[in-house]
Formats: structure tokens, C-alpha cells, sequence
């Protein structure tokens, strides 16, 4: 679990990798299913949520706009400061994660951290 303001700063970082990280999902909506969304008129918003202990991607619309995702056959309308929800990024404690993986009839065997406790990896065998 890392602190909350050093997420916030690497999912909305000063030089904008994030935000246009995020925006390359209109790209390729647009490429891949033949939307016609504008990206520039979509705002990159990060928010961490204390609660569930996660961080948010949104794209907000800048103004009213009508999507048409041919591919689909899909129109979609967005009203002026509409948020799409585009990434959930979770966070984990070890004790949480143990409890997850025991609902779903694993158990944790073993738990390695790197020197910073930055990342942890998990091995887990049927309960």
C-alpha cells in the first residue's frame, strides 16, 4: 500500500503521460471501433478513493457531445462534465489480499516484497 499523495502524483503527473495515457483510449475507441470521439474535449481526472483503497481514471466531457461507435451500432451522449470511468488501479494489504484469495478457496503460501515495499508477489494453492 502506498501513500495516497504519491499515487495521485503518478496517476496525474506533471508532465501529462497519465493523462495522455488515458486519452489513448478515445484513440483507439475511434480506430477500433469507428467512434468518433474528440479527445481533446475530454479532461484526464485521477482521484483516490480512501474507502476502497484504489485510485480512478476518468475522462470528464468538456461540454455536451454524441458519440457513434459504428462498430456497435451505439450513440452515446455525454452531458457537460460527465465523467467516464476508464481504470480502476487496487491497492492490496497482504492481509486483505489473504482474505480474498481465502474466499475464493486459495490460500496464500507464500509473499515477497521488493527492498522499497513497493510491489509484492503472492503464491497461492487451492485451499
Amino acid at each position: 500500500m502506498k501513500d495516497p499523495d504519491r499515487l495521485r502524483a503518478a496517476y496525474d503527473d506533471a508532465e501529462g503521460v497519465a493523462a495522455a495515457f488515458n486519452r489513448n483510449l478515445l484513440h483507439r475507441l475511434n480506430r477500433e471501433l469507428g467512434a468518433n470521439f474528440d479527445p481533446a474535449r475530454f479532461t484526464h481526472i485521477a482521484t483516490w478513493d480512501p474507502e476502497q483503497e484504489w485510485m480512478e481514471m476518468r475522462l470528464r466531457a468538456e461540454g455536451a457531445q454524441s458519440v457513434r461507435l459504428r462498430a456497435l451500432d451505439l450513440a452515446v451522449g455525454f452531458d457537460d462534465g460527465e465523467e467516464l470511468r476508464t481504470e480502476i488501479s487496487a491497492k492490496f494489504r497482504r492481509s486483505g489480499l489473504a482474505s480474498e484469495l481465502g474466499a475464493a478457496g486459495l490460500e496464500m503460501t507464500g509473499w515477497w516484497i521488493d527492498p522499497a515495499a513497493d510491489f509484492a508477489v503472492s503464491l497461492s494453492v487451492p485451499a
